[in-house]
């Protein structure tokens, strides 16, 4: 199945289909551990579809979108920004979301997409791909290892109200075509 998967570059009309992929996908993958209140707070601010046009808007920003023969699937952000203490490189990026929706978990949607986010990566020029995920997240722990991440340090996360700890990733950028 992985092969019929084709991955798209965003466009400033998909900001109500990325509103309810990122709301969707995550609240599965965060609602069961943590509060409501605080679960609403944080998918309100983060992903209306105002949020989602504002960051598509964001020339420092890209949205890719998984798709299997036409409907999406899951969806990956990247960020070129400052990064966090720790993350070195001359030139880094982030990797802000990457997420498959429920029913598309284990059918190859992440790799698809962490390949298409090294591949961005290396189209920008960038030498550092890096990321912050939940320290209980062991799962998502486990696919950032496979891919070569490596703990470079953590930093505080704010979902609503709560303060939680991210550990952040790091590894460096293939160049085109090693990915």
């Amino acid at each position: 199945m992985p092969a019929a998967l084709s991955v798209r570059r965003a466009t400033h009309q998909d900001n109500v289909l990325l509103s309810r992929l990122g709301a969707e996908t995550f609240e599965y993958a965060f609602g069961p551990d943590n509060a409501p209140e605080d679960m609403q707070l944080y998918l309100h601010s983060s992903f209306s579809p105002e949020v989602q046009a504002a960051e598509l808007a964001d020339h420092s920003s890209v949205f890719l979108v998984a798709e299997l023969a036409g409907e999406p699937v899951g969806y990956a952000r990247l960020l070129e920004a400052n990064p966090p203490p720790g993350v070195i490189g001359s030139r880094p990026i982030e990797i802000v979301r990457i997420y498959a929706l429920p029913d598309w978990i284990g059918h190859g949607v992440g790799p698809t997409l962490m390949r298409a986010c090294l591949k961005e990566a290396a189209l920008r020029e960038c030498d550092t791909i890096w990321l912050g995920v939940w320290e209980r997240n062991a799962r998502a722990i486990a696919f950032y290892t496979k891919w070569g991440f490596v703990s470079v340090g953590s930093h505080a996360f704010l979902l609503g109200n709560d303060p939680q700890t991210d550990t952040l990733m790091a590894r460096p950028v293939p160049t085109l075509g090693a990915a």
